[in-house]
């Protein structure tokens, strides 16, 4: 397995959505540099998975599963409290848990949008605003060091407006805005909040957005394609460098660089003639 160096260590670390994909491999590289790790998601038989080959790879760490739906809100409200009942404080907080819907914003079921801005929206805010009041005492406490972070995990779809990705688009541009307010926000305390905005990855997130069982993946081009390692990697060195926003692979980020240069006017009829993002 290869090595990752991380510059900083963490008390405690929380991965949302950490059952496969990004979920999954931050906490395969944050491990060895967290005291305790909290894996959530809703597949518990994968954690447990997880946590086996963690404990192999990162044996001094401790590792907590935790069989969470955050699209409920009930359940979301409750993770916070699980974890102040046991005594675990995160000082690193990874948003990863999303969900997407590919297809005409007509054509949607509307229980699997709702599910989709509870996720990407309001749990991700909900467990901002539960697990800060400690990175805050932290920080005053014990100086920057003690404090905590933050890792959003947004998309490259936040900055478009994007046919047939319409709500899970708006959605992510919530998570970069919201990101990088509250980024202005913690400064002074020094807990940095990073915005991490990949363009397509290999994961089951494009096969669960689809609305058919013959279509598995969304319609991106194969050149733009990260790893689900490279994106990590890339948001690490982000967060430990103080950056705000990563774009994670040099074709995305010249592709990000290239939107926020043209003028909404421009990028209208570019996003109307190609679909997915």
């Amino acid at each position: 397995m290869k090595a990752h160096h991380h510059p900083r260590k963490y008390r405690c670390a929380l991965v949302t959505g950490a059952s496969s994909g990004l979920g999954a491999e931050y906490a395969r590289q944050l491990a060895a540099s967290c005291k305790t790790l909290i894996l959530v998601a809703r597949r518990g038989d994968l954690l447990e998975q997880l946590a086996g080959e963690l404990a192999l790879s990162s044996p001094k760490t401790e590792v907590h599963c935790l069989t969470v739906d955050l699209t409920l809100e009930d359940q979301c409200v409750g993770l916070v409290e699980r974890c102040e009942t046991m005594g675990l404080k995160p000082d690193l907080l990874v948003n990863n848990a999303g969900m997407g819907d590919y297809g005409a914003f007509s054509g949607a079921e509307w229980p699997k949008l709702n599910a989709m801005l509870q996720v990407n929206i309001t749990a991700l805010t909900h467990l901002c605003h539960g697990f800060l009041p400690n990175m805050l005492t932290g920080a005053e406490q014990g100086g920057n060091e003690q404090g905590g972070a933050i890792i959003n995990v947004s998309s490259l779809a936040s900055t478009l407006p994007i046919p047939n990705f319409a709500v899970y688009a708006a959605t992510k541009a919530y998570v970069s805005s919201f990101s990088e307010a509250l980024r202005l926000e913690l400064r002074e305390f020094g807990i940095p909040v990073l915005a991490v905005c990949p363009g397509p990855v290999h994961t089951n997130f494009g096969k669960v957005a689809m609305r058919t069982e013959d279509q598995t993946s969304l319609p991106s081009r194969e050149g733009f394609y990260v790893t689900a390692e490279k994106v990590v990697s890339d948001s690490i060195v982000a967060l430990h460098t103080d950056r705000a926003r990563v774009y994670p692979g040099w074709k995305v980020a010249l592709l990000a660089a290239g939107i926020a240069l043209l003028p909404m006017a421009l990028l209208r009829p570019l996003v109307a003639s190609r679909r997915g993002c």
